[in-house]
Parts: C-alpha cells; structure tokens; sequence
C-alpha cells in the first residue's frame, strides 16, 4: 500500500464526509470529488473502488 494511496483515500473521504448532507449543488459536487479522490487512492493500492450509495456501510 502506498502512502500516497491512503493519503487520497483519507483526504476524500473527509472531504465526502464533509460536504455529502449539504443541499446546495456546490455541497454535492464536492462530495462528488471527495468520493472520486477516494477512489484514486483505493485503485492505487490495489483496492476495489467504492459503489455503495454514500453513508451506508455496503452491507
């Protein structure tokens, strides 16, 4: 696993985590980037991309 991979990985979800409940279009866009920026980074260690609808746990 790369450092920079989980770095992604981190700095996307924060960044979905901060922005997804937001109403505004600007809010949604940025919780969009946030989940592509996480995904980068899981594709990057060799991981599988993220598909769940955002704030569920995928079970």
């Amino acid at each position: 696993m790369s450092v920079e991979g989980k770095a992604k990985e981190a700095a996307g979800y924060i960044k979905e985590e901060l922005n997804e409940h937001g109403k505004s279009a600007e809010s949604q866009k940025k919780a969009q980037e946030g989940r592509d920026l996480r995904n980068e980074g899981r594709v990057e260690d060799g991981k599988a991309p993220k598909t769940t609808k955002p704030g569920t746990t995928g079970h």
